[in-house]
């Protein structure tokens, strides 16, 4: 290849001779050396489209070698010579020294969306895909929010807001409801390569350390399977680094206006445990947000405190010959005080309850992945172990047939155990093939209890067991030099078993068989040097299973269908996102979705899941950035959507015609700026803010609980100086002190009032230090 042609560049971090081996399969370049030395320098991963020269640029920067051209195609290595030592010389009195001017940063790469499982380069991926970098700042500034630090960047993503640890996220106007029921996640979520749920809502995984978050939108069936119905979001963890120590802490001290003190402190170390073959990296954490939430009736102040803490542990192997593997562990558990709602009929902020209505999601995970390269193929199989439990308590008083004071306890407990492997030979373009299988098991236990305090007894629950296998591939083709063909799918093999648990008329087992394919294609179209344009169809499954029936049904328990949804997307993408100074991205989606699975709440207070019936969602974004200066650069996000429930199943809907999806807002957006300058050769200012409008959206599509939700503005601003090794922040979320409503839910047992809403937490203040080692 020319020195100057772009390629696409996939080098994994690792030993500078072997990252220089694999560069020259992936450019078809000579690269040679006789310098020995090259074994023992460790290179971060590289990845992205660019030049050959670019390549060696940043694979050798800051490693005293350099490189030359004996040809177009011939490259060799040597060792760069000590530059010679000049005279000291004094300036001169009437001089004074200005701070040296930082060296040009290099250009950056492409952003590599490595979800797509083939390394393919955003500007080449024909679908919708978002990306966002945490870099050890930004990680120490808003790692402890978790989730909410994703969803504030992008407006396409919406949560219900149930509290820390029981919210359901939803991707692009993909929502089945409001509830947490044992119907699957619509999202699929993963760590690195294992996944993190399957039925459960999100775990709200605090985010020091964190590499990258990528978001695919969906489905993504073809690739993820069933549970992928609105798309994956993915968090990369940093991975050890065998060649060195290293070291970082952050804290941060909050305050909340009208409310209480909060904190958080999360710390990382890296340590070799044998030099450029096992590196081992711990990371420790933990936060308590402030309560703003007052019971009147209990004359208790802020009683909606959170605290969360847990750890990860990562340990890497380079097991020579190409063979990486990685083990890890996850374990994180998150306390809630009380409920995160107020009354509307009660001053701001406040409530009446009889009792506390705490809540605990306790999660544990276990992970292995090993790698394989030969030449541009890889063989990667990643297994996961998840133990999870979510235990919720609320006041039930009022329930149809008690008198006097009543709690209702439910304990969820969730095994996940999955498995995927997969070989894929991408070319230089991120084309190539890719095949693999995947097995997964999953058992979903809801046990409840209701009775007076202290005296509570079971009712009925429910037992779900849920067996998956399948088969995947994709095979992308280039049918010209600038038009690419993707095409792909996925069988899949289901086994369903479920049971009441605690029902004296137990009905016994339920089970069923289920056998489906998803198919995907895409095609992309490189129109121009900065603009791709790209259309997309893929379909998407969900399992049924057994629920519970709602209060009064003639069986304790009864069956819900699978569903299934097909979208067809057409976008385009002109420049590169932090690469180019002008960078836009657009996309349409159209996706019907049949036997629509829902969790709801009976007039009772309890829940039930069933299907509701058919459902469209059309779905126009805009996503732009533009960098005004070198200094200055400015975001803009939004979205339109348009979903109705089209073919209401039996007598679900007793409302209007065709009402929207829960929890997903008609038009949503985000405005951002970020100023960034150089004070001394060492230390640099950074000032951010965003403006985020939330639409209003409804808080179920059928049913007598059809409440609003959204329509407000919620402002942030802060600022972060860097000096090197330390940093120090300030930070306001909320800065307009917005009294917006963002989930018009918190007790099931008293939601048919039509009172109940989750205001947004009061102006918020935080002062941050982070180091580095």
């Amino acid at each position: 290849m020319a020195a100057q042609e772009t390629v696409q560049v996939n080098l994994p971090g690792g030993r500078l001779s072997d990252a220089l081996i694999a560069l020259a399969e992936q450019t078809g370049a000579s690269i040679g050396t006789s310098d020995t030395g090259l074994a023992a320098i460790r290179t971060s991963p590289l990845r992205g489209r660019m030049t050959l020269r670019a390549a060696l640029d940043r694979l050798l920067a800051g490693t005293g070698y350099r490189y030359g051209f004996a040809g177009p195609r011939i490259v060799r290595i040597t060792r760069a010579p000590r530059p010679a030592r000049a005279a000291r010389r004094r300036p001169p009195p009437s001089a004074i020294p200005l701070p040296a001017l930082p060296p040009p940063s290099p250009p950056e790469p492409d952003i590599v969306i490595t979800a797509s499982k083939r390394g393919i380069a955003l500007d080449r991926f024909g679908g919708t895909a978002h990306a966002v970098d945490l870099d050890e700042g930004n990680a120490g500034r808003f790692g402890a929010r978790g989730t909410d630090a994703i969803l504030e960047r992008l407006p396409m993503l919406a949560s219900t807001s149930l509290g820390p640890g029981r919210d359901k996220i939803y991707i692009r106007g993909l929502a089945d409801s409001s509830f947490n029921g044992p119907s699957q996640s619509i999202v699929g979520q993963y760590l690195g390569e294992a996944r993190l749920i399957f039925n459960a809502p999100d775990p709200n995984i605090n985010l020091y350390d964190m590499n990258r978050v990528e978001v695919l939108e969906g489905p993504q069936d073809t690739l993820y399977g069933s549970g992928s119905l609105g798309g994956i979001l993915r968090l990369i963890p940093n991975a050890p680094d065998p060649s060195g120590h290293a070291a970082s802490a952050a804290t941060g001290l909050l305050v909340t206006q009208g409310g209480g003190w909060g904190n958080d402190l999360a710390a990382m170390v890296n340590v070799p445990l044998a030099r450029d073959r096992i590196g081992l990296r711990l990371v420790g954490y933990g936060s308590n947000d402030a309560g703003y939430i007052d019971d009147l009736q209990r004359s208790l102040r802020d009683v909606n405190r959170t605290r969360t803490y847990g750890g990860r542990a990562r340990l890497l192997w380079e097991a020579g010959d190409a063979w990486r593997i990685e083990v890890g562990a996850l374990a994180q558990t998150i306390v809630g005080r009380d409920g995160q709602y107020a009354l509307r009929d009660a001053p701001p902020l406040t409530r009446w309850t009889n009792f506390a209505q705490p809540y605990n999601n306790d999660y544990t995970m276990g992970e292995l992945t090993v790698r394989k390269r030969w030449n541009r193929t890889e063989l990667i199989s990643a297994i996961g172990f998840v133990n999870h439990s979510l235990e919720n308590r609320f006041d039930a008083t009022g329930f149809p047939g008690t008198t006097g004071p009543q709690v209702y306890d439910e304990t969820v407990g969730i095994t996940l155990v999955s498995n995927e492997t997969r070989l894929s030979r991408p070319d230089r373009d991120g084309l190539g093939w890719l095949i693999g299988w995947s097995l997964l098991l999953s058992e979903n236990r809801i046990s409840r209890d209701l009775g007076p305090p202290g005296a509570q007894v079971a009712i009925t629950g429910i037992r779900n067991e849920t067996g998956e296998a399948a088969l995947f591939g994709q095979y992308g083709l280039r049918l010209t030099s600038r038009l690419n063909l993707t095409l792909g799918g996925r069988l899949t093999f289901a086994s369903l078993t479920g049971a009441p648990i605690d029902d004296p008329d137990d009905e016994g087992e339920a089970s069923r068989m289920d056998v489906w394919a998803a198919p995907m294609g895409e095609m992309t179209w490189r129109a121009g040097p900065r603009l791709t344009v790209y259309a997309r169809y893929q379909e998407g499954f969900r399992a049924g299973g057994l629920a519970l029936s709602p209060t009064g049904a003639p069986s304790a328990a009864q069956r819900f269908l699978s569903d299934n949804l097909g979208s067809f997307d057409i976008g385009l993408r002109y420049g590169r996102r932090g690469v180019d100074r002008f960078s836009l991205a657009a996309a349409a989606s159209y996706a019907t979705w049949k036997n629509i699975q829902a969790d709801l709440v009976d007039a009772s207070g309890l829940l039930y899941t069933t299907n509701i019936g058919n459902g469209s969602i059309l779905s126009l974004e805009l996503d732009l950035t533009w960098r005004v200066t070198p200094s200055l650069s400015l975001e803009m996000a939004g979205f339109l959507n348009d979903s109705e429930l089209s073919a209401p199943a039996g007598e679900a809907i007793d409302d209007d015609d065709s009402p929207d999806l829960p929890n997903i807002a008609r038009a949503g957006a985000r405005v951002a700026a970020r100023y960034r300058t150089q004070l001394t050769s060492t230390a640099s200012l950074t000032i951010d803010g965003s403006a985020r409008y939330v639409g209003r959206s409804r808080l179920v599509a059928v049913g007598p609980a059809d409440f609003n939700q959204g329509g407000f503005v919620n402002g942030r601003i802060g600022a972060r100086i860097d000096f090197g090794g330390v940093g120090m922040t300030l930070d306001v979320d909320n800065v307009g002190d917005v009294r917006g409503n963002r989930f018009s839910f918190g007790n099931p047992f008293t939601l048919a009032q039509g009172n109940q809403i989750t205001p947004l937490r009061p102006r918020t203040f935080r002062i941050g230090l982070d180091v580095r080692y």
